[in-house]
């Protein structure tokens, strides 16, 4: 007969990738402790007798990352100094098959949509009443909101659908019910997150529904601020914009990837819209948004990118101004259509492309950073670090935008989460300076 020992189990969650892996993290350590397992999170003490790894595998550096970090762990079980090592997420839906084989050190690899039988495994029972609870590994006055899985955009050199699946909707009353419940916890931001933000309703619903979920969630008591994260242009609801300008406590913030703007580029990515469309969008956006920040992410080096396209994509950047700005260099992801074509742009020339966007950006960020001295901006403070309080204006996502630092003084006390009207007094390239206003 098995007899299952009496010792409690401890799990060290480890999370790569983007904010949608912390999420399904999360969900999964909801689960665990629910089932009386000790759960820690990228834990710096080595005392778990279980590990289990969220993998990326969106691009050639993040499947390295997810690959060296199973190998590191896959050592120390050997050593002795581990039980069990699962991998879960984006690589091992993608390369499960293969990684049997090349990491056996692993007792049990899983899929992105794999959480019941994960569980199973584990001797764990999945409580389908704790859908939408979960452990937040972020502090708690900010927590990323997944409205959706999956996606049904045909970009030609995206492998998330492969990883991911189709579009599939969160019902709008569990997102509602998720929103008040993490309000209860002390979450004052929530930062909306998808593949496609844009296209939530249609698989539930039949017709695009994010202007009505943002004003239901607008409306929970104790939502201070709503963020926008991963809009796609192709068919972007502009009634969300109106719901944004209405609203207080939706941010004046939009992350919108764009990709490209030569109708070569757009046409090879199959982002279904032309330059000159992306033009009109953005301009409509800063139109109905007055004073919105604008975040958007390219790719450098995609093939058949002629230096004609490039050029053309550094003065796009350059007479758009957009608040924020990241680039990627372009991966040659298998099974996608891209992947057909000859990955003909060298991997040098792709890293000096996406360096010279950068530079732009650079400066159009000093710019944009220096036109703030002055003014005072609501901020909501993340942590204590390294002399200085540091927080965020409503135009900064967590992780990936400017910080707003005012300088530590003994008599100052901001607590973590909280907000407080800043006047703004310092910029440099990325980050601004400030005092307090008491």
């Amino acid at each position: 007969m098995k007899v299952r020992t009496l010792k409690q189990n401890k799990v060290n969650v480890i999370t790569l990738g983007c904010s949608k892996n912390l999420v399904d993290s999360e969900v999964l350590m909801g689960q665990l402790k629910a089932n009386d397992f000790l759960v820690t999170h990228e834990a710096k003490k080595s005392d778990a007798n279980i590990v289990i790894i969220n993998t990326c595998g969106f691009i050639d550096n993040a499947k390295q990352e997810s690959i060296d970090t199973i190998l590191r762990y896959a050592d120390e079980k050997e050593a002795g100094k581990l039980e069990k090592l699962y991998v879960t997420g984006c690589l091992s839906q993608r390369y499960k098959d293969e990684l049997e084989v090349e990491i056996p050190q692993v007792d049990a690899f899983f899929g992105t949509l794999e959480l019941p039988q994960m569980l199973k495994v584990l001797e764990a029972d999945y409580k389908k009443e704790l859908v939408g609870e979960r452990l937040l590994t972020t502090p708690k006055h900010y927590a990323y909101f997944k409205i959706a899985e999956g996606c049904n955009r045909p970009c030609s050199f995206c492998a998330i659908p492969l990883m991911r699946g189709k579009h599939v909707d969160r019902p709008m009353e569990d997102l509602v019910t998720e929103a008040k419940r993490l309000v209860g916890m002390g979450t004052k931001e929530l930062i909306l997150i998808a593949q496609d933000l844009t296209y939530y309703g249609l698989q539930a619903y039949g017709e695009r529904k994010l202007p009505e979920l943002l004003e239901r969630l607008s409306d929970v008591a104790g939502v201070e601020w709503l963020r926008l994260q991963y809009a796609y242009p192709s068919q972007f609801p502009l009634a969300a914009l109106d719901v944004m300008r209405e609203r207080d406590n939706i941010c004046r913030y939009l992350d919108m990837p764009l990709q490209h703007i030569s109708d070569n580029m757009l046409k090879t990515m199959r982002r279904g819209i032309t330059g000159r469309r992306t033009k009109e969008l953005v301009r409509e956006i800063r139109d109905r948004v007055p004073g919105i920040a604008l975040r958007t992410t390219l790719i450098a080096g995609h093939p058949g990118e002629t230096e004609e396209d490039f050029e053309e994509l550094c003065e796009f950047v350059q007479e758009s101004k957009f608040e924020r700005l990241g680039i990627f260099t372009y991966s040659h992801e298998e099974n996608t259509h891209s992947h057909t074509l000859v990955d003909d742009v060298p991997a040098e020339a792709k890293q000096e492309r996406a360096d010279r966007i950068m530079e732009i950006q650079q400066q159009i960020s000093l710019d944009y950073n220096e036109s703030r001295v002055g003014q005072t901006y609501k901020v909501l403070f993340d942590r204590l670090e390294g002399g200085y309080y540091v927080g965020r204006t409503e135009f900064d996502s967590p992780e990936v935008d400017n910080e707003v630092l005012v300088l530590a003084t003994n008599d100052l006390h901001i607590p973590q989460g909280s907000f407080a009207n800043v006047h703004i007094t310092g910029a440099s390239d990325f980050d601004l300076y400030g005092e307090v206003v008491r």
